[in-house]
This record gives structure tokens, sequence and C-alpha cells, in this order.
């Protein structure tokens, strides 16, 4: 399945064309600060023109009433706009494995995803490192699009979301979505196995006081300081988080911190585990 970065968003009830549209373009620039790595300031005003041009080639504009019917353009055709524009032909340059080369195939064709499941799960396990965050930020993008333009109670489970952290643009976003989620009646829930390198974000600890419950699992001992600190842990709390077997942690709920035991049934863990002889045990 593909997904399109440069669909247009359907436009939600109450809200102006117009101000989806820029609200896109920002995404969009978020989006290329990942794909392209350092942008500098000049770099970052040619971006948002080349974007502009982009749209104005297939008639979508910022004016533009009604986005139904037209064709979307695809990655390929802002690198086309980049190569011929003044200052943009090096970022064209970096484009092209995006456009034709390794990553072509997931970035630049048309969205074809089904969501009319109940439960829909997009894995970025098997991407190469380097795609990984640009993936899951195309995919929240999309989901988030999806999400506001049907109201309705819904639930959104990120895991690594520290890849997401790792990025100032992507964090930013993901900040974003969880301050505006329940606006929409949406539940956010984002998983890491790494909470230092979440933390190390500016956005980190906003990320974790906007969230009403919070669960820890058994922790390194390195990362104790700092989650200490973070999650105001007595020393008693910072030793079970050490000494913790799987499925022991502590539980979050407002000023309060309970000791918790998670035991999965038969059925669920055939579900989630990882551990390679019970893999190969299922396929035999």
């Amino acid at each position: 399945s593909t997904i399109n970065p440069f669909e247009i968003p359907i436009i939600p009830k109450g809200e102006e064309p117009g101000d989806v549209f820029k609200s896109h373009i920002l995404n969009l620039v978020g989006l290329l600060k990942l794909m392209l790595g350092k942008v500098s300031p000049e770099e970052d005003a040619i971006i948002d023109r080349a974007l502009t041009e982009t749209y104005a080639s297939r008639g979508i504009t910022a004016e533009t009433k009604d986005f139904t019917g037209i064709q979307p353009p695809l990655l390929e055709d802002l690198e086309t706009i980049l190569r011929n524009m003044e200052g943009g032909r090096g970022m064209a340059d970096r484009l092209y494995k995006f456009t034709k080369g390794t990553y072509a195939g997931f970035t630049n064709r048309p969205t074809n995803v089904d969501i009319k499941n109940r439960l829909i799960v997009f894995s970025v396990r098997d991407l190469e490192e380097g795609l990984r965050p640009i993936a899951i930020y195309i995919v929240l993008n999309f989901v988030w699009n999806l999400i506001r333009a049907e109201f309705k109670k819904r639930i959104m489970v990120i895991d690594e979301a520290w890849w997401l952290m790792k990025y100032p643009d992507s964090a930013s976003f993901l900040f974003g979505l969880v301050k505006r989620c329940r606006k929409y009646f949406l539940g956010v829930t984002t998983i890491t196995q790494n909470v230092e390198d979440f933390l190390d974000s500016p956005y980190g600890r906003p990320i974790i006081t906007n969230s009403s419950i919070q669960l820890l699992l058994k922790q390194a001992p390195s990362s104790m300081d700092v989650l200490q600190k973070t999650f105001a842990l007595s020393d008693a709390e910072r030793n079970l988080l050490v000494e913790a077997n799987v499925g022991e942690g502590l539980f979050f709920a407002g000023l309060n911190h309970v000791a918790i035991a998670v035991l999965a049934s038969y059925f669920e863990n055939k579900i989630i585990t990882t551990k390679p002889e019970e893999l190969l045990e299922m396929e035999e």
C-alpha cells in the first residue's frame, strides 16, 4: 500500500478550504525537511514557493473552494519544479532517491490504502532505518486528516514513537496531534522502548504531561536518573522498575502511582510474542 503525501485532505466541517490547504503545505514542509536533512533558511523559502507552484500546476491554490475530483501532484512534480528554480537544483537531486530511486515505491505513487476496516495497521518494521521516520510522519499525517474529516470515537496507537522525537519537525507534529486529539474524539497512545531518547526532545515532556495515564515497564539502570526526576519516583519505585520482570511496572493515573503486573492470556500471547522459539512453534 502507498500514501501520496501530496493528496489534499478532506475539508472538515466548519473549516475553510484555504486554511486547510495552508496547513497542509506547512505539514509538507516538515516532511520535506525530514527527507532532505539539513535545510538552510534560503532553502526553506524555496521549498515553500516550490510547493505553491507545484499545486498551482494542477489548478490548486489557497483560493480553491472545492478540491473534489482534482488530481493531486506527486513528489516527482515537486522535484521537476525545484530543478527549474534558482537555488532548487541541489534539493531536487537530494529528492531523486524518493522519486525515481530506492524509495520511490513508497513516496511517489497515488494513495491506495483501504480505510474501511475497523482495525488498520501501518507497519514500518521492514523499512530501512533512514526511511522509518519519514514513513511514520506520512502515515500520521494521513490518519490525522482522516480523523479530522469524520467525527467519531477512535484510538490511534503509535509504536516506536521515539523515531519521531529524533527530529524537530516530526516531534512538533506529534506534539500538536496530542494536544488537539481530544477535540476530534481521538485517544492517542504513544509507545517507546527508549524513554531517554523520547525525553531528549523538547516536546517529550509536554507530550507526557498531556497524557492522562502512563505505564512504565522494566527500565535500564542508566535511564533511571532522568525517569525518577520526570515522573517523581520514590527510591522504592525506582528499584521496582530496574528489577521488574516481563509485564511488571508502574501505572500512573494523575498523581497516583501503583505497581502493576500485566498477564497475557494464551491467545493474546500468540498474537504479541516476538520470541523466536514461540514463533517457530506456531509455524510448525
